[in-house]
């Protein structure tokens, strides 16, 4: 059983459900990305969760004290193409979970979005124009954001299971024919001799990640050049590949990438000014949370 949550936000009171919904969410995305066992992290997964929550109380107070009233032109525009990326009101509403239509419900949360985009906007202004040295330097401090990608070239020798007695028994020819490599024999010629029929490649040229099947890249992004794979298996049969060439990440010229730099530039100073003024609100705004300190620690499992 949860233990209810008391929080008060100057004055407001947040409901436990929302504060427990926050929690499920955090902790749901802990879990899915293997960061986290059984109930270990739930006090700080719940802490979390109420600073996410008085940010937003905070930030929509704010909002509201700056901008009372919205126009309700700006809220038709801002509906308008919250719809429009949704592909349609039906999927706009069905985003929402919502399964009756509520326009007048939909219309008060988007207003609030308004009152905040007016308000961020009062934030960041003036927003600064970097200059180039600025740039430069952003680029050098961000430069694993502008790397082409790793390129690799590879052949393989494959064989499906069509018209075999058993998987052994392929599994095992393309054993030996491993052996026969791992010996010194002449890759392209062993897998000429070997393929199913013209059409079949050998030479796969030069890819990229996200080009093949995640477990053929897997296997040969791993290897170095020359390197003779394992025999292993895909939805298409057994395989043994070899790196016959490799293209390393290496950094984008400055000039062609100035432009995402100074998109970066602009974010990491918006990024500064929003967590500053945040901290702003914290530092005056009254909170209450009269939850235990320790609540969680003990889930009982």
């Amino acid at each position: 059983m949860v233990a209810a949550m008391a929080l008060i936000i100057n004055g407001e009171h947040i409901d436990d459900e929302i504060i427990e919904a926050e929690f499920r969410h955090i902790k749901g995305h802990f879990e899915r990305t293997l960061q986290v066992a059984c109930c270990e992290r739930d006090p700080e997964f719940r802490g979390m969760a109420k600073d996410n929550i008085t940010s937003r109380a905070l930030l929509g107070q704010e909002s509201r004290r700056r901008h009372p009233e919205v126009p309700e032109a700006d809220v038709t525009a801002r509906l308008t193409k919250l719809i429009e990326e949704a592909g349609g009101e039906t999927q706009f509403y069905m985003n929402l979970g919502m399964p009756v239509k509520d326009e007048s419900v939909v219309r008060d949360n988007v207003a609030g979005g308004v009152r905040l985009d007016k308000t961020l906007q009062e934030i960041y202004a003036p927003e600064p124009v970097p200059t180039d040295t600025e740039l430069r330097a952003c680029y050098e401090a961000n430069l694993k954001h502008y790397m082409t990608e790793e390129e690799i070239k590879a052949s393989h020798i494959t064989k499906g299971l069509q018209g075999a007695k058993s998987r052994q028994e392929i599994y095992q020819t393309m054993r030996d024919l491993r052996s026969q490599l791992l010996a010194g024999a002449d890759f392209a010629k062993l897998a000429e001799e070997h393929r199913a029929d013209e059409q079949q490649q050998i030479d796969l040229g030069w890819f990229k990640r996200g080009e093949f099947m995640e477990e053929f890249e897997t296997i040969a992004f791993s290897m170095g050049e020359g390197e003779i794979s394992p025999v292993f298996t895909t939805q298409l049969g057994f395989h043994i590949c070899t790196v016959t060439g490799r293209k390393p990440a290496v950094a984008r010229p400055f000039e062609e990438v100035k432009e995402a730099v100074a998109e970066r530039f602009l974010e990491e100073y918006r990024d500064k000014k929003f967590h500053a003024f945040l901290e702003e609100l914290k530092a005056t705004a009254k909170i209450e949370d009269t939850d235990p300190p320790d609540e969680g620690a003990n889930c009982g499992h």
